[in-house]
């Protein structure tokens, strides 16, 4: 049986899934209250009304949680010189040969960028959702920023949405992702693999 490598604390991968489900939450509520054509969305949170009032607090407990994950991992998604380099090689990316990248640590360079974009989009969402969220501070902001804020909003969830499906895809792509944030650690062969500087840290 192979050797196995922590990846991900108990505390990370809870952590990671109360985002990720809030996100889902956030992301279905908000689309309902945006579009007519997706107001059918507001039937999975009990009608129009409360659509309105529960998706800023979903948003809220998203942006904290997230906070959590950022504070624990942005030391770790610093761009260096070998990001460059993987970025440059996008072809091989592609087409999965991983022999011919650069080294990657516990991220590589695209996890890097999904975690950055996704840093600020979380965070343009949580200022701008808070210049239109009329029940706590519609008083304080002048219509036109708050008119700003909305179409500010709507760009950066679309983002965020975007980022999200790339970043889904990429755990699915890469076999062995997804059990990393389910169990908690992969094979030492996966790793080898995939972000073998991180390998020869942990193995050291």
């Amino acid at each position: 049986m192979s050797r196995t490598i922590q990846r991900y604390t108990d505390g990370e991968r809870r952590n990671h899934w109360i985002v990720a489900i809030s996100f889902v939450l956030a992301a279905l509520s908000g689309l309902a209250v945006f579009h007519p054509s997706m107001f059918w969305l507001t039937n999975f949170f009990g009608g129009g009304p409360w659509t309105r009032i529960l998706h800023p607090y979903i948003g809220l407990v998203m942006f904290v949680f997230f906070l959590v994950t950022m504070v624990r991992f942005w030391r770790h998604n610093k761009l260096d010189a070998n990001d460059k380099k993987w970025l440059s090689r996008w072809q091989d990316v592609i087409s999965n040969r991983d022999e011919k990248l650069p080294e990657a640590g516990r991220y590589n360079a695209g996890q890097k960028i999904v975690f950055w974009v996704s840093a600020v989009c979380v965070l343009t969402l949580v200022v701008t959702g808070a210049m239109f969220w009329r029940a706590q501070f519609g008083d304080l902001f002048p219509i036109g920023l708050i008119r700003l804020a909305s179409l500010l909003h709507a760009l950066a969830a679309t983002v965020l949405i975007m980022t999200i499906i790339v970043h889904i895809y990429a755990a699915i792509w890469v076999k062995g992702s997804i059990r990393a944030m389910i169990r908690g650690d992969v094979s030492e062969a996966w790793a080898k693999k995939h972000h073998a500087a991180w390998h020869r840290e942990m193995t050291r």
